[in-house]
């Protein structure tokens, strides 16, 4: 069994994996529908709030200078809930729309990629390590409705997109504004 992050309660690892293993031994029946971000996520954040799970945080981020970032399953939660309209609402996404994300390390790319569970969306990650030969093979052969990124990583990713024909929507992640794409802190 694992422990909290204190080392002094335990998480409800055991029962989890009990459950997942009586769904292979066909004791329980296989769920039609499984979201990680509703099914578990939402339901650690309701067992938080009720008293019934430890609080430790879901999400805890510190880059090199020491800045960090520390969200709490509700949060989380709350958060890629918002993150979610923001990819259906604004960027005009559907369930099974794919949708490139070219980040550095930001707490931004673990919301996103919880977003994309929870809306059905399939995310496609990309390092800020891709060339733009890299990113353009993979818009046309994803053929994704949009693409993630920083406001540093934009100009050389806005290089190769006059390309791409399936693309509908550009968001960024940062501080920074720039023509024609969306901003999800502003959004948020």
């Amino acid at each position: 069994p694992s422990r909290s992050f204190h080392g002094n309660n335990r998480l409800l690892t055991s029962q989890i994996i009990s459950y997942y293993e009586s769904i292979n031994q066909c004791k329980k029946e296989l769920p039609e529908y499984f979201n990680f971000a509703s099914d578990v996520l939402d339901e650690w954040a309701r067992l938080e709030k009720d008293g019934r799970k430890p609080a430790n945080p879901a999400f805890w981020w510190v880059n090199d200078e020491g800045q960090e970032v520390k969200w709490s399953f509700e949060e989380l939660g709350s958060l890629s809930r918002k993150a979610a309209n923001v990819l259906s609402g604004a960027c005009g996404l559907q369930r099974g729309d794919r949708v490139i994300a070219v980040l550095p390390r930001v707490p931004e790319w673990w919301l996103l990629n919880v977003a994309c569970m929870r809306a059905g969306i399939v995310l496609i990650p990309g390092t800020s390590q891709l060339t733009a030969k890299d990113i353009s093979y993979r818009l046309q052969a994803s053929k994704a409705k949009c693409i993630i990124t920083s406001d540093t990583l934009a100009p050389a990713v806005e290089s190769v997109l006059p390309g791409s024909q399936f693309l509908k929507s550009k968001l960024i992640v940062g501080q920074g504004s720039r023509d024609g794409w969306l901003n999800l802190k502003e959004l948020l």
